[in-house]
């Protein structure tokens, strides 16, 4: 029942250009969207809320292109994921820190297990840290991250295993985890 809500939301934004529907729609998905960026960008907070709000935009402009194949929020995801690399493409054309500085994000420097998480986030590799965080963070299937990414499962598969291989080598090396 809430996708049809979703497809019904965004109907209305398709057609009759309604804000308030749209607006629905942010404020049903703008968490779930953030937290998947900060968590790609590292806890860079200012930098999430610049993705966040690009993501939001391109799904305005191209609400027509929806075609409900996949949930809204898959495609949501698949926009946030890919202004996040097209954001990370623009960087590599002009060099700067990867790490956010500590006292740029509240999210980093708020608890010594929230460093820890994006400490150990920084491990991996970019595709290895958004097929983990679809799973472990918000719960998405293998198809679902699969289909966000625009990558095959048994890719998706591979990246999941390394990257859950290297966090829990780190987080093992660093006092969590039990000893077996």
């Amino acid at each position: 029942m809430e996708s049809f809500s979703d497809i019904s939301l965004v109907a209305q934004v398709a057609v009759f250009h309604n804000r308030r529907a749209f607006d629905q729609l942010v404020r049903k998905y703008q968490s779930p969207v953030r937290r998947f960026l900060l968590n790609l960008t590292l806890g860079d907070e200012t930098l999430c809320d610049d993705l966040a709000q690009d993501t939001f935009l391109k799904a305005y402009e191209h609400i027509t292109q929806f075609k409900g194949i996949a949930s809204f929020q898959t495609w949501l995801f698949r926009i946030a994921y890919n202004v996040f690399y097209d954001n990370k493409r623009k960087k590599v054309e002009t060099p700067q820190d990867e790490l956010p500085s500590s006292s740029s994000s509240s999210y980093t420097s708020s608890t010594s297990l929230n460093m820890d998480i994006s400490t150990a986030l920084a491990q991996l590799k970019e595709d290895e840290r958004a097929c983990v965080t679809l799973q472990l963070i918000d719960g998405y299937s293998i198809d679902e991250i699969a289909n966000i990414l625009g990558m095959p499962a048994n890719t998706v598969k591979s990246h999941l295993r390394r990257g859950k291989e290297k966090l829990t080598t780190y987080l093992k090396a660093n006092g969590y985890g039990g000893n077996r």
